[in-house]
């Protein structure tokens, strides 16, 4: 019975989501491109938005501090990086296809490479020297229907280390191949013909055991596909679970024995998708639906819990754990609305700046035997969760997160280590003329979980026109980095991360 839904679901992700429209000639202008190139002549935070020439052969940082031993091994890093092409430019951040970045760490220096990963998408448009297909948040009246989610493909999300592969992720298709040293495209992985081209979104969970969780978004069938798979990167389990109210999801989180998704009430409207809208554009704001709460049973995906919050919406959640009466708490970054998807996010792409939604941690204590779900804000503002990874799905003390948001520009400029019971913050800043990307918990070898450890992360520096590498320890953030590299050049601005140690 499995194998027949997964096959029937991946039939529909392959075939339910073609759109016919009218073809017409290709605009002589685009509107948000020259907006873009004129705000690049007065705004210094449209750097992190610009395409790139090209691949990144490999450069050498310039180099001050030392980096530690635990942190010696490979950053890698991926985002949106190619949002221009054949005179048009793309109208959503999230559109852009992906460069995987790759920053070699050792005990002499830093080097950098980084390269777009080439999806069939990509491949195609390159070679036509145009865009041929709508994208997450952009479609336009020539644009080609779109045949199933690999179709039109960014790979643009996240990235994952499994047994010595790469993946690189985005969170409406396939994962894609790439050599983890020379960051070349190897293709889509397939983890077994009957979730061939099935969505496998890009937020993994990585459980301390090795098994990766993972899940997908079939929108148009109203499921969530869940994944288990193996240390060795090999396929366990693949199994749809029914949604109803398809919501936008992102992220999710796991305990020791559950799978914790956070459902807000940004929903999928499909007839909004065949009246010629983008599929961020599809979906409409149902706040009377609150945020949704699913606790799936990691032993028996038949086993399910729903829960309630009040509305809110979400990108990231930092961890999840279950105490011994089964109550689970849940930490969460949340706003109010999804503004920032349809308007800061988009108004950039035109070199416009909106304010940032405020975004705060949040806690949730959800109690699936009593039906009870409540939750609590701190003051802190925050993005880009992460923990120390060998406490994933159990008892955790603090966040470190991106945090201080700016008026001059749509990003941050502090990374924090925050404690999610008291709200006690450390921070370090690196100045107003800086653009904080995700940074991550790299624990020192032979410590305790929760010990002492690093925390190894980029910031885009706007004054100086070049992306920094920088290595604080954990526990000491504001005394600012023990080891900075800065690149001969600026990168476009990413999302995720993953370290993989020498």
């Amino acid at each position: 019975m499995q194998r027949r839904q997964v096959l029937r679901l991946a039939s529909a992700c392959a075939a339910g989501s073609a759109v016919t429209l009218p073809v017409f000639a290709k605009a002589t202008a685009d509107p948000w491109l020259a907006e873009f190139q004129q705000a690049q002549a007065h705004l210094p935070w449209t750097l992190g938005y610009r395409t790139p020439a090209g691949d990144f052969a490999g450069a050498s940082a310039q180099v001050s501090g030392h980096f530690p031993a635990a942190v010696q091994g490979v950053l890698f890093r991926n985002g949106p990086a190619i949002h221009d092409m054949g005179g048009r430019r793309y109208q959503h951040w999230f559109d852009g296809d992906g460069m995987v970045q790759r920053y070699a760490i050792t005990a002499t220096g830093v080097t950098h490479s980084g390269k777009v990963v080439r999806t069939p998408k990509f491949v195609e448009e390159q070679a036509a020297g145009k865009r041929l297909l709508e994208a997450f948040g952009s479609k336009w009246l020539d644009s080609r229907p779109v045949t199933g989610p690999d179709a039109f493909n960014a790979a643009n999300t996240s990235v994952l280390a499994v047994n010595g592969e790469l993946l690189a992720l985005w969170e409406g298709g396939s994962a894609f191949t790439m050599d983890p040293r020379t960051l070349d495209t190897r293709g889509a992985k397939v983890w077994s013909p009957e979730t061939r081209g099935v969505p496998f979104s890009a937020h993994p969970r990585v459980d301390t055991n090795g098994t990766v969780w993972n899940f997908g978004v079939s929108a148009l069938s109203d499921m969530l596909v869940l994944y288990e798979i193996g240390p060795d990167a090999k396929l366990r389990r693949a199994q749809p679970v029914r949604t109803p109210h398809t919501s936008y999801v992102h992220d999710f989180a796991i305990t020791e024995r559950h799978l914790v998704f956070l459902l807000p009430p940004l929903v999928l409207e499909r007839g909004r998708i065949h009246d010629g809208h983008s599929f961020v554009d599809s979906h409409v704001w149902r706040p009377e639906l609150g945020m949704r709460v699913l606790v799936v049973d990691k032993a028996d995906f038949s086993r399910q819990h729903w829960l309630e919050l009040p509305a809110g919406f979400m990108f990231h959640l930092g961890n999840a754990w279950e105490d011994t009466q089964g109550v689970i708490r849940v930490d969460y970054v949340h706003a109010a609305t999804p503004d920032v998807l349809y308007g800061t996010d988009r108004a950039l792409m035109r070199g416009q700046m909106w304010p940032r939604p405020q975004y705060h941690i949040a806690t949730a204590l959800l109690d699936p035997a009593r039906g009870k779900a409540s939750q609590e804000l701190l003051p802190m503002q925050a993005e880009f969760p992460r923990i120390d990874p060998r406490l994933t799905g159990r008892r955790h003390s603090h966040l470190f997160h991106a945090t201080q948001s700016q008026p001059t520009h749509p990003g941050f400029s502090a990374v924090a280590r925050t404690a999610v019971e008291t709200g006690q913050t450390d921070m370090y800043s690196y100045g107003a003329d800086h653009m904080v990307e995700e940074h991550l918990f790299i624990p020192e070898p032979g410590t305790s979980p929760g010990g002492a450890g690093w925390v190894l992360g980029t910031a885009l520096d706007l004054k100086q026109r070049c992306t920094v590498l920088a290595c604080f320890r954990a526990d000491r953030l504001a005394d600012g980095p023990v080891a900075l590299a800065k690149l001969p050049y600026a990168l476009p601005l990413g999302l995720h991360a993953t370290f993989m140690p020498a």
